[in-house]
C-alpha cells in the first residue's frame, strides 16, 4: 500500500512540472497602453514675437527756480497726481513786486514826458507859421518827442521782464503728471544754480521702447511687399509678475538709424495707463503680434519633446502604432506650439501618457476634445 500511494504521488508531481511550462506558454499577451490623443488642428493665430522692453513717460519736466529768492511753499505732497498750472512752489515776492511797481512809475513818468513833448510841438507849428521861432525849434521839438515816445517804449519793456521775474516766484506744473520727492525744503535760498527742485512725469499716456533686431524688420518687410498689403502690429506687454497688462498698445514711431553695437531699431508702441500700472523706466516684457490671423496647425506644448535632434511630437499612425514626427514649431505664451513643418491636419498627438510608450509600440487611444482655448481677438 505504502509503495503504491509513493508510486501516486510522484506522478502527480511530474504532472505538474510538465503542465507548468505550459501554461506560461499559454499567458495571454499584456493590454497596449492607454494614451491621450488630441486631433491636429488649422486654427486662426496671430504670429508674435516676443522682445524685452523698457517703459517711458511721454513727458517729463524738471522744475527749478528762475529767479533767485528764499523758498516760502512747497504747495504739494510727494507722488501726488498734478494737473497743468497747479501751484507747486512760491517763492518770495517783495522784491520783484518792487521792482514791478518802480517800472510801473517809470512807464507813467515816460508817458508824461509824452505828453509835454507833444505840446511843446503843437505850440512850435503854430509859431512856425508866423515865424516867431526858428526852423532849428521845431526841429528840435520834433525830436523831443520821438525820444519822449522811445522813453515810454523802454520803460514799458523794462515793467514786462519785471513782471516776468514776479511770475517766476510761483513754480506752477508744465504738465499733468505725477510729481516726485522735493529736493529743497522751504526756508531754503534757491535760484537757477540750486538745481532741480522736484520732477513731475506725465502717467496717461506712456511709452514702451523695445529694440528689434534689423533682420526682423527686414523680414517684415519683405513679406509686406509680397502681400501687397502692410500689416499693422498689436503689442502686449507683460509686467515683471508674469501678468498680461490688460490693454494693448500700438505702435506709434520706429527710429530713424540703427544701433551699430546691437545692430538693432528702436519702435515705440503707446499705451492708455489710466490706473498707473506701468512707471517710467520699468522693464517689461514686450509681445508684438498682428493684428490679422493667419490659419496654421497648432498643437498642444504639452504633446512636444526636444531631444538632440530637435522637436518632436509622438503620433498613433496605421493600426494604433506610435511614430516619431519630428517637427519646425514655435511656442506660444498660451500654451500652443504652430507647427510649420512635420504634421497635417487631423492627425493624432499623444498628450498625456508619453512616458508609458515608445516608438512602434501599439497602444490604445482615448482621443479627447482639443485643450486649446479659442484665440484672442
Amino acid at each position: 500500500m505504502k509503495t503504491a500511494r509513493h508510486t501516486a504521488i510522484a506522478l502527480c508531481a511530474a504532472l505538474v512540472l510538465v503542465a507548468a511550462p505550459a501554461r506560461a506558454q499559454q499567458a495571454p499577451p499584456a493590454a497596449a497602453p492607454g494614451v491621450v490623443v488630441e486631433k491636429v488642428e488649422k486654427r486662426d493665430v496671430r504670429p508674435s514675437i516676443d522682445f524685452t522692453g523698457r517703459v517711458k513717460a511721454v513727458g517729463k519736466v524738471d522744475l527749478r527756480a528762475r529767479v533767485e529768492g528764499f523758498l516760502q511753499k512747497r504747495l504739494f505732497t510727494e507722488g501726488q497726481d498734478v494737473k497743468t498750472d497747479d501751484l507747486l512752489f512760491a517763492i518770495e515776492k517783495e522784491q520783484y513786486q518792487a521792482a514791478v511797481d518802480q517800472q510801473k512809475a517809470e512807464v507813467a513818468k515816460a508817458q508824461a514826458a509824452v505828453t509835454n513833448a507833444v505840446q511843446q510841438l503843437t505850440r512850435a507849428r503854430e509859431l512856425i507859421k508866423n515865424q516867431n521861432i526858428a526852423q532849428s525849434t521845431l526841429d528840435e521839438r520834433v525830436a523831443g518827442e520821438g525820444s519822449a515816445r522811445a522813453q515810454v517804449l523802454a520803460a514799458q519793456a523794462n515793467l514786462r521782464s519785471a513782471e516776468i521775474n514776479l511770475s517766476y516766484t510761483d513754480i506752477k506744473a508744465p504738465i499733468a503728471g505725477r510729481i516726485g520727492q522735493a529736493n529743497i525744503t522751504v526756508g531754503n535760498l534757491v535760484g537757477p544754480d540750486s538745481g532741480v527742485l522736484a520732477t513731475i512725469v506725465s502717467q496717461d499716456p506712456i511709452y514702451v521702447t523695445f529694440p528689434v533686431a534689423q533682420r526682423i524688420m527686414t523680414d517684415l518687410q519683405t513679406k509686406a511687399a509680397e502681400t501687397g498689403k502692410k500689416t499693422e502690429a498689436v503689442v502686449r506687454v507683460r509686467l515683471p509678475d508674469g501678468k498680461l497688462y490688460d490693454k494693448p498698445g500700438k505702435i506709434d514711431f520706429l527710429d530713424v538709424q540703427v544701433a551699430q553695437g546691437t545692430d538693432t531699431l528702436t519702435v515705440r508702441a503707446a499705451f492708455p495707463n489710466p490706473d498707473r500700472i506701468l512707471v517710467d523706466g520699468q522693464s517689461v516684457g514686450v509681445t508684438a503680434e498682428r493684428s490679422d490671423a493667419e490659419l496654421a496647425v497648432v498643437v498642444p506644448q504639452s504633446a512636444t519633446q526636444i531631444d538632440q535632434g530637435g522637436r518632436f511630437v509622438l503620433v498613433v499612425g496605421k493600426d494604433n502604432k506610435v511614430e516619431v514626427r519630428r517637427i519646425k514649431a514655435t511656442p506660444r505664451r498660451d500654451g500652443s506650439a504652430v507647427v510649420e513643418e512635420g504634421l497635417q491636419e487631423g492627425e493624432l498627438v499623444i498628450v498625456e501618457g508619453l512616458q508609458k510608450v515608445r516608438p512602434g509600440v501599439v497602444v490604445n487611444p482615448t482621443v479627447q476634445p482639443s485643450s486649446l482655448t479659442a484665440p484672442k481677438s
